[in-house]
């Protein structure tokens, strides 16, 4: 090998042996840097003379908003009066002597008083043959129908419960209520345990049917969210005070979609005591059949047409004559217009301006008779709704 060949390759053999070294060096490099924690990395650091930040918590009590504080204050204080409501129904097979209890389903209530009385919607209970009601605390108690309101949806049950694990919920009104203003439903959607929605008033005045399909007026717009479960369960204000029984959701798929209902508390103090007193509900009334609306219009005639009077009725004894169709096809009507000078277009609005008032109260009805304008004086009587 001449002399500048091997000088060459002494190079060669020097030039890859730095490489290879920076190589190593580079390697070692990354190990270290993986092996040590970068500052505001979230890693502790060493030195002690830096503060250690303890672990995040969940928020104490002092860092609620004020009305954070106020929601939960409610839902502690009107959660106990809230209930759970299983309807069952006995079923006996065709060929057999046996019965078995199918469950028809279930939906929320709230104690009334101390003395058991629970108060629910009709339709929660509807069809069924046994009921179990089950408190805050989870105890269970056998429950019996009290007396049941199907026009107004409503039901009361009674449970053999101690005084102790009774807390019933305060009552307010319903009347004086404004769009706008908080409201906080509490039940037990899906069977879950107690829940609370909260939300605003978005409508007032509204009408629904009942299961009987008789018109409930005055109902209350919610956007609250109400699900199945929630059905029977109370409607509060801000105070934790009764303002309506949840009742009725506007959904295709059956599932909260922003619109719910609920019955006026002012409804429910006068039913509720008749049905704990009498075991149904009681109205007053001037003893007419009247005529439906739709042949009312066909007759081109506005108010309430009287089609029968009762025979001791309130409207007989006041003098009111049921429709009469002569030989030559005219007709003899007394045709109800007004009542206490309220005016009277359809049945609706006759039942509507009764039901507000009571048992022996006397009515002013105006009277149209042919071209003759009357008003008659009439004392209502009770009758079964």
């Amino acid at each position: 090998m001449s002399q500048s060949q091997s000088a060459v390759s002494i190079r060669g053999r020097a030039l890859g042996a730095l490489v290879f070294l920076f190589a190593l060096a580079t390697a070692l490099i990354w190990r270290l840097a993986e092996a040590t924690p970068a500052a505001g990395a979230g890693e502790v650091p060493t030195d002690s003379s830096v503060p250690v930040a303890a672990p995040s918590s969940a928020r104490s009590r002092d860092e609620l908003a004020p009305d954070e504080r106020s929601t939960i204050a409610l839902f502690k204080r009107a959660s106990p009066a809230v209930v759970h409501i299983t309807n069952s129904a006995l079923y006996r097979g065709r060929f057999s002597f046996s019965a078995t209890e199918v469950p028809r389903g279930t939906g929320s209530g709230f104690l009334w008083d101390d003395n058991g009385n629970v108060v629910t919607n009709f339709h929660v209970i509807n069809n069924g043959s046994k009921f179990k009601v089950t408190l805050s605390d989870r105890s269970e108690w056998d429950a019996t129908v009290v007396g049941t309101a199907p026009n107004h949806d409503l039901a009361v049950l009674h449970i053999d419960a101690p005084r102790a694990r009774l807390s019933a919920l305060a009552v307010g009104t319903s009347s004086g209520l404004e769009v706008g203003q908080s409201v906080y439903a509490i039940g037990n959607p899906f069977g879950l345990d107690q829940t609370l929605t909260t939300g605003v008033i978005s409508g007032l005045g509204r009408e629904i049917r009942s299961v009987s399909d008789h018109k409930i007026s005055d109902v209350i717009q919610t956007d609250a969210a109400i699900n199945p479960g929630n059905s029977g369960g109370p409607l509060l204000d801000s105070s934790g005070r009764l303002i309506g029984i949840n009742t009725a959701i506007v959904s295709p798929s059956g599932a909260y979609a922003g619109i719910g209902f609920a019955v006026p508390v002012d409804n429910v103090r006068r039913i509720v005591p008749q049905l704990i007193s009498r075991g149904r509900v009681t109205r007053p009334g001037i003893g007419i059949v009247p005529v439906p609306n739709a042949l009312a219009q066909q007759l081109r005639v506005k108010g309430v047409i009287v089609s029968e009077v009762s025979a001791e009725g309130a409207a007989k004894q006041a003098g009111l004559r049921p429709a009469l169709r002569y030989q030559d096809g005219s007709l003899e009507l007394d045709v109800i217009v007004s009542v206490d000078r309220q005016p009277v277009e359809k049945v609706e609005d006759l039942f509507d301006i009764l039901d507000q008032r009571k048992v022996g109260d006397t009515v002013l009805l105006g009277v149209l008779r042919g071209r003759e304008r009357l008003e008659v004086p009439v004392k209502l009587r009770e009758l079964q709704d």
